[in-house]
């Protein structure tokens, strides 16, 4: 059996492509790491640095604490840190994460507002499909009862409820802590949004826990049953390591290195831009038939005739009548079944029956009847869309 993680899950769901290269192929790249990344590494190393300290009684200071970030900022830094915003300079990111910092320590100091149980854990917990689920907790609390399962977040956007009462990670790590700590009767999920300086918070039930958990087996049985792992599209492409390599992206990072008139000259470019053309012509050219279709069709009934004549072709008219089915189709299915005519008029769903078989969740005995052949679309859409 396997050991699974939130982020190899998130990877999973978020870009199967992704997915495949990081857990399958191992493929490593080197310094590909975002400065958002890069600055919450830092901002977790110096708060973790401040409650290990308190173990032994030693609090610093907020001006040792930035002094350990900067040093370690500095210490870490390389050129190869990608900053996708390029408004905001290095030197930005580190204010902003020193800010987080200077907000956190005021906030709490003298940080007593719970007794530390674990930084940075390391541990598993077993489901009961035999497998492992990493538990890797920022900070684990206890106080007057409660149980604090804490977690850092740097991110420059606000955790709302209703993500926080949806969010996989934290809960799941409540599931080891009720395992592990028999009087964990009640646990508090809490994130730290460090560039808000506030707190939000969620419980969850044992009955929500339980499907939880189930639920992250299924998606845990969706992946080891994957065969075909598609790149998915999205704003978080930019901040991917594996950007560069991806088919995807290919093309335009080779397009960022060409000249104005180089670009112009691709191959690839000058093939698109007339597949658009085209595209935009057929377009206004299936719009302008539809408006001629009913133009002659009005025309054929004012005359009473039914064939329009042109210069070359002719157009005949033909009226026709067409069965319209109920919105609830259920009656009509059973008196179809009860007449035993059901099988007469009913067809083959063949889109669920092509989901189904590519996905490997169809009968072994059916699938075994039909064939797979590889095909492909062309699509277009802008350049910027998913920005």
């Amino acid at each position: 059996m396997a050991t699974y993680s939130h982020s190899k899950l998130s990877t999973f769901s978020q870009c199967r492509y992704k997915y495949k290269l990081q857990y399958i192929d191992g493929v490593k790249i080197e310094g590909a790491e975002s400065v958002e990344a890069f600055m919450g590494s830092r901002v977790h190393e110096a708060l973790e640095k401040l409650y290990k300290d308190l173990k032994f009684q030693k609090l610093n200071s907020l001006k040792d604490l930035l002094k350990f970030y900067r040093d370690s900022w500095d210490k870490s830094w390389t050129d190869d840190i990608i900053i996708v915003k390029k408004d905001y300079s290095a030197k930005n990111y580190k204010l902003m994460g020193e800010k987080y910092l200077t907000d956190y320590y005021n906030n709490y100091a003298p940080f007593d507002q719970m007794t530390i149980l674990g930084l940075e854990t390391q541990d598993r917990l077993h489901l009961p499909d035999g497998n492992h689920y990493h538990v890797r907790m920022d900070k684990l609390g206890f106080k007057n009862g409660v149980y604090y399962v804490c977690d850092y977040k740097s991110n420059n956007r606000m955790k709302d409820q209703q993500e926080a009462d949806e969010d996989r990670q934290l809960a799941m790590y409540s599931i080891w802590v009720k395992n592990t700590f028999k009087d964990a009767k009640k646990v508090v999920l809490l994130w730290h949004m460090l560039a808000f300086n506030k707190e939000v918070t969620s419980e969850r039930t044992d009955a929500q826990l339980k499907k939880l958990q189930d639920d992250t087996m299924a998606l845990i049985k969706e992946v080891e049953k994957a065969k075909e792992f598609p790149t998915k599209v999205t704003a978080l492409c930019d901040y991917c390591s594996y950007k560069s390599i991806c088919p995807a992206w290919k093309h335009d990072i080779e397009l960022e290195l060409k000249t104005a008139k180089e670009f112009k000259k691709d191959a690839g470019v000058k093939m698109v831009d007339e597949y658009s053309k085209l595209q935009l012509v057929k377009k206004n050219a299936e719009e302008k038939m539809e408006e001629l279709k009913d133009e002659i069709i009005l025309f054929a009934k004012q005359k009473g005739i039914e064939v329009v004549f042109g210069s070359n072709k002719k157009a005949a008219v033909r009226e026709y009548l067409s069965v319209v089915l109920p919105e609830d189709k259920t009656k009509l299915i059973a008196l179809l079944k009860k007449k035993g005519l059901y099988d007469v008029y009913s067809m083959i769903c063949y889109s669920r029956l092509n989901s189904d078989a590519i996905k490997g969740e169809i009968d072994s005995d059916v699938d075994k009847m039909v064939d797979k052949e590889k095909g492909y679309r062309v699509s277009l859409s802008n350049r910027k869309e998913d920005d």
